[in-house]
């Protein structure tokens, strides 16, 4: 048995099971646990597990890296066949460091929550549902074969449907609950597809068989699983074309918001194909795709950005602009760089979303920047921890984004091939980031405060919920600074060979394409911020008005609009339809029927009952009569 083996075996199952403990815990309770208890447990817990995979990570980095790999199962789920499948955790330095991401913000959300949250009449429902959020991606991100891999998938969707859908009184909650859903079934469904497909041909769903089986598979059935995993993955982390659900996710709390984009849901698109590359790399033509489809979501993500008024929807496209770079990474096989960008964007956006939730917070639930500014003089805190989030959004050094995005730019121009036009596509999305993070910021932040800011404004509160929401948010501010330098500060060694024994890269940049890369994507974010400067602080320049595009992006580059045209109407259409012709006159009319002649059977049973003591004596001797007929006849 390899050293630490058992303690690396325990720590895992404590880090996935601790949070599901908490919401089954506060399940049961019910009303005898108090609202702010229950935040208290599920913050509890989740810091638990994350304490639980550090320990994991330590026994795992005592081994040598030949070793830092292990399967441990509890016992056998299902078992069809030849098709065995057990509750199997997959440990190695993939799943560990996706364990300590989403334990780790998520224990600083959570915590964050108990604030945020404070005086909701449904706190206890909540952070039961928070709990059961992070323990849904632990799930998806350290098992070990795909059928539990797909149960965490679709947990992690009905996990966001109940948290988008919280304030189930709001109906545009209820519809952006009911709109992720369905988009990320449509992802679900396709990923289902590719798991059949993968026991018919290799006859295992176990990750490691599956892998060592791709070369065995055809060209065809190489092609259509790696198809059918991008579609979940797509759906999941919101790349187009399945990415409308996210924006209107942003009804949710805004804890839920920042859990869905940093350490849970849209990240786990990312790992997927990081996770399955064996797959990927035997279809280059989807590999291929999946960075096609990352280099337009990050341009049409900062495009729709630069339009929006809600605070939160800005820092959404964000989100779908950042994931876009990862998937961009991920199709051109730099894993590496891609699940270096997904860590540093957990801190930096999980920054952002909870600063933004003070914000939101004093102002007594307003989202519109157009009724904020001047926030700086009264939120002098909050400024800052806002700001570190935008600059390392925007990848100036030596912020935690500088060193994640340029990596997978460098990877882009090292790649060659289609590679240069990812790259050129990736440096003009680097100038839209910071032209739309900083517009923000001079909107929220600049100027004198404004008169509804003035009129509405109340400090949070210097009690415990007002302490949680400061710690969460200082904490994840330091990470955003510093996170960049996590690789060598505390690994002592690049992720790329940390994550070595589960994924190699395809491309590696050379020390010149690194540094001619960072100077000219530093450059062009500070060309961003400059003009965002001018254009909407200073206002020496007048924001260009060209209606035609400028409603091409209010409307989302009408999206929304072309599915409801496509699908939503026609489906609507046939359901009427069905209801006028089939379910109407022959469901309807069938039951109608039959309710019809059982009422007629009743009259005429009915009728008989005279009530007369001849009528049924008479009835009884024709019955007789009858039956000894019948005798006769059979004889």
């Amino acid at each position: 048995m390899p050293p630490g083996e058992p303690l690396i075996s325990a720590a895992s199952w404590f880090t996935l099971v601790a949070p599901l403990a908490a919401a089954g815990l506060i399940t049961a309770a019910g009303t005898r646990i108090s609202r702010r208890g229950a935040g208290y447990l599920a913050t509890f817990a989740v810091a638990a597990s994350f304490v639980a995979a550090v320990v994991a990570f330590v026994a795992m980095w005592a081994r040598d890296a030949e070793e830092r790999a292990g399967v441990t199962t509890a016992w056998t789920w299902l078992s069809a066949g030849d098709l065995t499948v057990g509750v199997t955790l997959l440990i190695d330095p993939l799943s560990v460091m996706e364990m300590l991401i989403v334990a780790g913000v998520g224990a600083l959300i959570v915590g964050y929550s108990i604030g945020y949250m404070d005086g909701e009449a449904e706190e206890r429902r909540f952070f039961a549902y928070m709990a059961l959020f992070v323990f849904s991606m632990l799930l998806l991100v350290m098992t070990g074969n795909f059928l539990l891999l797909l149960v965490g998938w679709g947990l992690v969707g009905l996990s966001s449907y109940l948290l988008i859908g919280f304030w189930h009184e709001r109906p545009t909650a209820v519809a952006a609950a009911k709109k992720a859903f369905v988009m990320n079934a449509v992802g679900d469904a396709t990923m289902a597809l590719s798991l059949f497909l993968l026991i018919w041909k290799t006859g295992s769903l176990d990750l490691g068989t599956v892998f060592g089986r791709v070369d065995e598979l055809s060209p065809t059935v190489q092609v259509l699983v790696a198809l059918g995993l991008l579609g979940g993955a797509v759906a999941k982390s919101a790349q187009l074309p399945l990415h409308t659900w996210l924006p209107d996710a942003m009804e949710g709390p805004t804890p839920v918001s920042a859990l869905i984009h940093a350490a849970t849901m849209v990240t786990a698109g990312v790992y997927l194909i990081v996770r399955a590359h064996a797959l990927f790399e035997a279809a280059p033509p989807v590999q291929a795709l999946a960075a096609w489809l990352g280099a337009a979501t990050l341009l049409l993500a900062g495009l729709v950005a630069l339009v929006q008024t809600n605070v939160k929807r800005v820092i959404a496209y964000s989100t779908m602009s950042q994931i876009g770079y990862m998937f961009l990474a991920a199709g051109i096989g730099a894993y590496a760089s891609s699940m270096f960008h997904l860590m540093t964007h957990a801190f930096f956006k999980a920054l952002l979303f909870l600063a933004a939730g003070i914000v939101i917070h004093a102002l007594a639930g307003e989202e519109d920047m157009r009724r904020m500014g001047g926030l700086r003089r009264l939120l002098p805190r909050t400024w800052w921890a806002f700001l570190i989030g935008a600059l390392a959004l925007s990848g100036l050094p030596p912020f935690a984004g500088f060193f994640s995005k340029d990596s997978i730019l460098a990877a882009a121009w090292a790649s060659g091939g289609d590679g240069v036009a990812l790259y050129g596509l990736a440096l003009a999305g680097v100038f839209l980031t910071a032209l739309y993070t900083f517009r923000m910021v001079f909107m929220v932040w600049g100027g004198e405060p404004s008169a509804f800011a003035r009129e509405h404004l109340h400090v949070p509160r210097r009690d415990v919920p007002g302490v949680a929401m400061a710690v969460a948010v200082g904490a994840l501010a330091v990470l955003a600074v510093v996170g960049g330098w996590v690789q060598w500060a505390i690994l002592y060694t690049p992720v790329e060979t940390w994550l070595h024994p589960v994924v190699e890269d395809l491309v590696r940049p050379t020390v010149a394409e690194d540094v001619v890369t960072s100077v000219l994507a530093t450059l062009l974010s500070a060309a961003g911020i400059a003009l965002a400067w001018a254009l909407y602080s200073a206002r020496r320049l007048a924001v260009p008005r060209v209606p035609t595009l400028q409603e091409l992006l209010e409307r989302k580059f009408w999206f929304d609009e072309a599915y409801d045209l496509v699908f939503y109407r026609p489906a609507v259409a046939v359901s009427r339809l069905w209801t006028r012709w089939v379910e109407g006159p022959v469901v309807g009319g069938s039951i109608a029927g039959v309710a019809a002649g059982t009422r007629g059977l009743g009259r005429g049973v009915s009728a008989a009952q005279t009530g007369f003591l001849r009528t049924y004596v008479l009835a009884l001797a024709l019955g007789a009569a009858l039956l000894f007929l019948v005798y006769l006849a059979a004889r």
